[in-house]
């Protein structure tokens, strides 16, 4: 197979930090190379600087033998290389079509009719489904997602760049993206995919190249590689993927939600008649394909969505027994009721952490209420940061790093570390292992298994089914803002959860 691009010897610093050392690598014509690395291990620098954004500080590129200078995201362009960030850059109030074109010299006049026309022919050529009036603010994470690889494609790219592609789709859009990158796979395009999910390496890739520390560690042909032998080369020695879910003891009632119903800002019921309860002791997960009403319910439990009269959500504390009605009451006065709010939306630094403001600034965030004097105290939220970046292994030069130069594997430690750090009484996680490298996640799995063996009671939003069965006690599903059934993680299979996401019809509770 022909070389498309070669990188030799690139090595790029950030001060004292080598993001990239003497790294070679190769990229062949229509295969879809895999890039697998921890957290800060350097593979989105990498192809950052593919893509124009950084300039390396040593060694050279080639593209089709040649060598090339790429100065800029223009230049990459020029090439035929496109790269697809994990936040997408659109502009919300365009249209799908008017987002693809945007920036191509048409003249003076711009030929609506026919770009619509020829973009068309594209998307049926490579089985994306795709609305070309429909404004992105209307869009699904998945429509956007495929507005950024149209608008490349649609620009001639011939190398295609994925950072995180997988992070925020279902896995029935899993499966359409992949069916995609297979028809551009074999029309000669190059695909490369930055991934943590090991199970999706294997299935759509061709080579798998590792990163650890900043080095290639090697590449290897996916046919001959296992998620035990890939995790070995990321992490450098055996790990053991196992997570340790304990049998829940002394389960006793913590939240009962009952006939939740919540509006979304386009009108539609976001959450419609939803009632269940959350047990201290035990890991509720929620599946469920995106959109279906997962962050309008963690939001309306955290006193962020407003509910419509009738619905309740009464808090139970273990210490004085008394019952709290949270509906009516913001966010301040959820949080002295110990109830943690960890959510994690696509956009990490919208919600949460503050991207001009260090790792202890952001840890402050939840204390600086707590001070006995006018003065901001630092000594417990340096303490804390210290802890989470030691036991999460959080990759920065120090923990007076600002959070928007971490990279977002970094960023997502620091949050949930952060959440989980503060010995809540009801945690609360949505997507809380996204972008983290496998070996993170793992550890973030079970310290969730200790809260709850700790009398936590964990409300657990995530996309793997998978982690959700061996993680999760029960598994609740919400399929368009209603609950169709809530299961035995024990007992139920990855087929009827699938079944319940996509159903409508209300099934039956099967407890334990």
């Amino acid at each position: 197979m022909q070389k498309a691009i070669e990188l030799t010897n690139i090595t790029k610093t950030f001060g004292d930090v080598i993001a990239n050392k003497d790294i070679n690598l190769t990229i062949k014509k229509g295969e879809i190379l895999a890039l697998l690395g921890e957290n800060g291990s350097g593979k989105t620098t990498l192809l950052n600087i593919l893509s124009g954004i950084y300039y390396p500080d040593n060694g050279k590129i080639f593209i089709d033998g040649k060598e090339v200078k790429i100065n800029s995201p223009k230049d990459a362009f020029n090439m035929g290389i496109g790269m697809v960030h994990q936040h997408f850059k659109l502009i919300d109030v365009f249209s799908a079509c008017e987002n693809i074109i945007l920036g191509l010299n048409d003249g003076f006049l711009c030929n609506m009719k026919k770009h619509k026309k020829n973009i068309d022919a594209l998307a049926k050529k490579y089985g994306f489904i795709i609305d070309l009036d429909k404004k992105v603010f209307d869009m699904s994470i998945s429509e956007k997602q495929t507005i950024e690889i149209v608008k490349q494609l649609y620009r001639g790219t011939d190398f295609l760049i994925l950072d995180e592609p997988t992070a925020v789709l279902t896995p029935q859009e899993i499966i359409q993206l992949f069916k995609v990158l297979k028809v551009m796979k074999n029309d000669g395009k190059s695909i490369i995919i930055i991934t943590h999910k090991l199970q999706e390496v294997l299935s759509i890739s061709d080579r798998v190249s590792v990163l650890r520390k900043g080095e290639l560690v090697g590449t290897v042909d996916t046919k001959d590689a296992t998620k035990e032998s890939l995790t070995e080369m990321m992490v450098g020695e055996k790990v053991i993927l196992n997570i340790e879910r304990s049998t829940p003891t002394n389960v006793t009632k913590r939240l009962e939600i009952s006939h939740l119903n919540c509006i979304h800002r386009t009108g539609v019921h976001a959450l419609k008649d939803v009632s269940f309860d959350l047990n201290a002791g035990e890991i509720l997960g929620v599946a469920g394909i995106a959109g279906s009403g997962q962050r309008e319910l963690l939001e309306a439990i955290a006193g962020v969505q407003h509910c419509k009269a009738g619905s309740s959500i009464i808090y139970y504390d273990p210490i004085s027994g008394k019952e709290e009605q949270l509906i009516g009451k913001n966010p301040k006065e959820i949080k002295k009721l110990g109830i943690s709010f960890s959510f994690v939306p696509e956009d990490r630094l919208g919600m949460g952490l503050i991207g001009n403001m260090d790792i202890i600034d952001n840890m402050m965030l939840r204390s600086y209420e707590n001070g006995k004097t006018p003065f901001l105290e630092y000594k417990e939220p340096t303490i804390l940061a210290k802890d989470v970046k030691d036991k999460l292994e959080v990759i920065t030069p120090s923990i007076h790093t600002k959070i928007r130069k971490l990279s977002g594997g970094n960023v997502q430690k620091v949050l949930v570390g952060r959440e989980i750090a503060s010995f809540p009484k009801v945690l609360m996680t949505a997507y809380a292992v996204r972008g983290l490298d496998i070996n993170t996640s793992y550890t973030i799995y079970n310290i969730m298994n200790d809260e709850k063996k700790s009398g936590t009671a964990v409300l657990y939003v995530g996309e793997d089914l998978d982690v959700l069965l061996a993680l999760c006690d029960r598994i609740m599903v919400i399929c368009n803002g209603r609950i169709t059934g809530i299961v035995d993680a024990r007992t139920s299979d990855k087929q009827t959860i699938g079944h319940l996401m996509t159903n409508n019809e209300i099934s039956g509770e099967e407890n334990e």
